[in-house]
């Protein structure tokens, strides 16, 4: 019976994407200039994003950003060659049967391939909320029946019920889960508006229970106000700030280039969404750093001592929504005058040269400030070029 379903859901695959190329010539795409200046610096002709700061190589974090970026800026052609990509080099050309491994580049024999087949769960669920997203944004059951399928997939490989806590999202099918007591976390995975969003789409899913648990998560990994890269939660000992045991050595716990998206996420959050204000009020270390300090650090520890100050122009713009939703205006102004100082009026893009990471950070940041793109109170997206 599954395999009947499969066979037949890639039948309405094939058939949804002809009828999604013919009315991709009549989609009009919004001006989005950072959105058109990135494809035309790091996403090829084919769909695949390049990340040039580590040598050239693409992770399914950067394909479900694009994804989500082109869903926003009505670009449905872009929409489409990035999402072929992603299932045909990472999902081994079926997203229905494998979630997609999370590092695509250059392996040791010269070969272009993949470099690690575990998934990273973050990219999955962005991946499955944006095709969510798009069916119902585009009227495509095409888009709608692919990430269904994602979503279940997500749920049945990535999902584990903690004792004491609820549903959370491992970072990844295998490696997270050290020994029977204890399981590590990165609080950037599960953005609250994705996770919201996916329990309105997918009721049966166990999304509304770790939406729930969501400021919890956040809470416990903010030992100081400031949230932390990564976590490992047991119900005896609660959570504690860790590392992943492949770091290397001497590596310590702290709050830095994965953090910096709690912030973000949590800045573009509905203030009606249940549990959103939980959240902001877990993160007042950075709050009350960013009133008396220019920049947001680039590296704390779990004591709230700042490690570094070299925080790249990405981090500005992932605390705009932050800001805004404290009400901070005088720090807003702060940032996007930071923003408006680094962006190069050639290339359209921020810092020199400018970085992957940086402009990910930006377009989330920018276009949620710019009202590209909002999240309503139950997690469903609203996009400019549809209006609310």
């Amino acid at each position: 019976m599954m395999r009947m379903r499969m066979k037949l859901l890639r039948h309405v695959l094939s058939v949804a994407s002809l009828s999604a190329l013919i009315f991709a010539t009549g989609c009009r795409a919004q001006s989005w200039p950072l959105w058109q200046a990135y494809q035309g610096k790091f996403l090829n002709s084919d769909g695949r994003v390049v990340d040039y700061n580590a040598q050239a190589r693409t992770t399914s974090e950067g394909q479900s950003y694009a994804l989500f970026f082109a869903l926003v800026a009505n670009d449905r052609p872009a929409f489409d060659k990035v999402l072929a990509w992603t299932q045909n080099n990472l999902a081994q050309g079926d997203l229905t049967a494998h979630l997609p491994a999370w590092e695509w580049g250059k392996a040791k024999d010269g070969q272009w391939k993949t470099i690690d087949p575990n998934p990273a769960s973050d990219a999955d669920l962005w991946i499955s909320y944006t095709l969510l997203q798009a069916g119902r944004l585009w009227h495509d059951p095409h888009y709608t029946a692919l990430g269904t399928v994602m979503a279940k997939r997500i749920a049945n490989e990535e999902v584990a019920n903690l004792p004491g806590l609820g549903s959370m999202l491992l970072p990844g099918p295998t490696g997270f889960h050290p020994n029977a007591a204890t399981w590590l976390l990165n609080p950037s995975y599960m953005p609250l508006p994705v996770v919201e969003g996916m329990a309105h789409a997918d009721p049966s899913g166990p999304w509304a229970g770790m939406a729930a648990a969501v400021p919890d998560l956040v809470k416990g990994a903010s030992p100081a106000g400031f949230v932390m890269d990564w976590v490992s939660y047991s119900q005896a000992g609660g959570f504690q700030p860790a590392v992943l045991p492949t770091a290397p050595k001497g590596t310590v716990p702290m709050g830095s280039y994965d953090a910096i998206r709690v912030y973000l996420w949590t800045g573009m959050a509905n203030p009606a969404t249940p549990g959103a204000k939980l959240t902001l009020r877990a993160l007042y270390g950075m709050a009350a750093y960013l009133k008396s300090h220019t920049l947001p650090p680039e590296k704390v520890d779990p004591q709230g001592k700042v490690l570094s100050t070299s925080a790249p122009v990405g981090f500005s713009a992932a605390v705009e929504p932050f800001l805004s939703a404290l009400g901070d205006k005088g720090d807003l102004n702060t940032q996007q005058a930071r923003l408006d100082a680094m962006v190069n009026p050639n290339t359209k893009l921020y810092g020199e040269p400018p970085a992957y990471f940086d402009q990910n950070l930006a377009m989330f940041g920018e276009g949620w400030q710019q009202h590209r793109f909002g999240f309503a109170s139950d997690g469903d997206l609203w996009v400019k070029w549809k209006g609310r």
